[in-house]
Parts: structure tokens; sequence; C-alpha cells
């Protein structure tokens, strides 16, 4: 069933326009990859589908039972937030502030449950670490648990392997195929194709000509239109 439901989308920031016409389905356990050149509107359309960004045209709509806040995202870090002067356990909790509400505190069940995530993703150890003291494989760990805090349902990830070393790279697309394997939704941004033929059901390429299939499908297309070799072939 599908659970986001992108119908003639055009997406952009005060009124810029990056991308348009997007026509695209999100079903429930779906592993999808967005993939584009630098500047074709991938963190932008995943920004406009957890509502940070309004569309500047066309909807969104959300189904089996999923809803806009209750998506768990994982951003691109910046370099001041590498350095964020809290605890493991600080940062990993905050994930539960959507199911607070007016309530000025967590309660025992949203602190069962950032432990619960901590011991999930090997982190448990880790709770009263300083964030800006942990490598960049354990920060990813970290914002992971956090995300999960939020949803049962959905993840969206804005490359979550950036900089990381080759091991917690393989560390990192495990946990996540795990988190697929259990149910959860996986919405991916990422250069890398190695992955994305890995690991994808579905594939996104936001280009002039926005490709949207499956994993089979954007093998074919791929290899057929670009030639295995450049991402893409136009001016995006």
């Amino acid at each position: 069933m599908s659970q986001i439901i992108c119908t003639d989308l055009s997406i952009g920031y005060e009124q810029k326009e990056v991308q348009s016409t997007i026509n695209f389905n999100v079903e429930a356990g779906d592993y999808l990859c967005i993939i584009g050149e630098n500047g074709a509107g991938k963190s932008t359309l995943m920004k406009t589908m957890l509502g940070l960004l309004s569309p500047l045209s066309g909807t969104i709509e959300f189904g089996d039972g999923l809803k806009k806040n209750e998506m768990g995202y994982l951003p691109q870090q910046t370099v001041a937030q590498k350095d964020f002067p809290a605890s493991v356990y600080e940062i990993v909790i905050s994930g539960c502030q959507a199911r607070c509400g007016l309530r000025p505190f967590y309660s025992k069940e949203e602190k069962a449950l950032a432990l619960e995530m901590m011991e999930k993703l090997g982190i448990a150890n880790l709770k009263n670490k300083c964030y800006r003291e942990l490598s960049g494989g354990q920060q990813q760990r970290v914002l992971l648990a956090r995300a999960l805090c939020a949803t049962r349902k959905a993840l969206l990830l804005d490359e979550p392997v950036s900089g990381l070393d080759p091991k917690a790279t393989e560390e990192m697309y495990k946990l996540i195929k795990d988190l697929n394997d259990e149910g959860i939704t996986i919405i991916m941004i990422t250069h890398d194709l190695e992955a994305v033929f890995k690991y994808s059901k579905n594939v996104m390429h936001l280009c002039k000509e926005t490709f949207f299939g499956s994993n089979h499908e954007f093998m074919h297309h791929y290899e057929n239109v670009h030639g295995g070799g450049h991402m893409c072939d136009c001016d995006c």
C-alpha cells in the first residue's frame, strides 16, 4: 500500500524552481534511492516530503497510516553540528520530541524507547559520551537511533555514509538494510551507484527527464541510456 504519493510535484525554495512534474509512489517497505547530480534537487525533494519546504505546486499525500510527522530524518551534517556539545542519550531521545506534544518532559516509555534504539544500533555503551568526541561512524549511528525514535514506519536518509571510511560505510549500509528487512520504508539520497544497484527496490534519478522505476528498470536504463559511464548526460 502506498505510504507517500507525489503528483505533478514542483519543488524549489524562495519560489526558485529546481524540479517540476515529479510523479512517484513510495510503497510500505520500499527501499527507494534518490540519485542525481549536485543541485538536481535531491535534498530539496526530501525536505519537501518532510514538510520542511512547501511544494511550489502539485501534491504530496500520505497513506497506510503514515503521517508527515511520523517519519524519521537523518540529514546531512554541517561541521558545526558534528561538534555539538550534548550527550549521546540527549541527542537520541530528542527524536521523541514529536511524541511529546505540549509535554515539557519525556515519558517513561520514551526514555525506554531511546535506550532500546541505542541498544539496537550498538551504541548503548556510548550513552553518556559527548557527541562531538565520537567517530564519524558512531555519530551516524547516534543520528540513526534518533531518527528511529521518531518512527517505526519510514526513514528518510540524506547521504547517510558521507565522509565515512569503508568499514563504517559497510556497517551503516548493513544497519539500514536490516531495518528495511524489518519492514521500515527507506528513502535514501546517495551518490553511491554500487549501493543503489545492491540495495534499492526502486530508484528515482532527478534530471531534466526524471526517471522513476524498479532497480531492474534502472539498471537497464543506466546501461542503455548512459552506457554505464557518467551518471547523467544532461546539464542538470
